[in-house]
């Protein structure tokens, strides 16, 4: 389940969701002044960016949890920081996007959320937070599939009209 959720996380954020790799954004920036440039719009802060930042990174805390429990909380927490920052590294070297720190920032906030979550699961349910945590992620799994395959089908359809 991690290795399906590490395609879907690099299809989103370095594919940009895209199927060919001609409609990739030709655009290399970087941002390091936190909640500026990408995050912001008409000099608003765009929350739903943060938002999905945070979202997208959430099951990565509860995965790194899940496997590696008897790491330390820092220690999880660099990892998905460290893992965040080479997605971002990886759009600047490619020129697919703008690598932002408060991307890094939002990614990283959402690991530590995972990291709550598989704790609070853990306080709830001791020894059944793991399979109850596998269920639930089994569920999204299969879901994020589904949605993969309706997108796909949907280009297919949409090129062949």
């Amino acid at each position: 389940m991690l290795a399906v959720y590490l395609f879907v996380l690099t299809w989103i954020i370095l594919v940009k969701m895209q199927f060919s790799f001609q409609d990739l954004p030709d655009f290399r920036g970087i941002n390091l002044i936190p909640f500026a440039g990408s995050a912001s719009v008409n000099n608003q802060i765009d929350f739903n960016e943060i938002i999905f930042n945070v979202l997208a990174f959430i099951p990565f805390g509860i995965y790194i949890s899940m496997l590696k429990p008897n790491w330390s909380f820092l220690k999880k927490i660099a990892v998905i920081a460290g893992v965040s920052l080479l997605f971002e590294v990886l759009q600047f070297i490619f020129a697919i996007g703008g690598s932002d720190i408060t991307d890094l920032m939002g990614n990283t906030l959402g690991g530590i959320i995972g990291v709550g979550v598989y704790i609070v699961f853990c306080k709830l349910f001791s020894t059944k937070a793991n399979k109850i945590l596998n269920v639930l992620a089994s569920i999204g799994t299969i879901c994020i599939f589904a949605l993969f395959l309706l997108l796909i089908i949907g280009v297919i359809t949409y090129k062949f009209q």
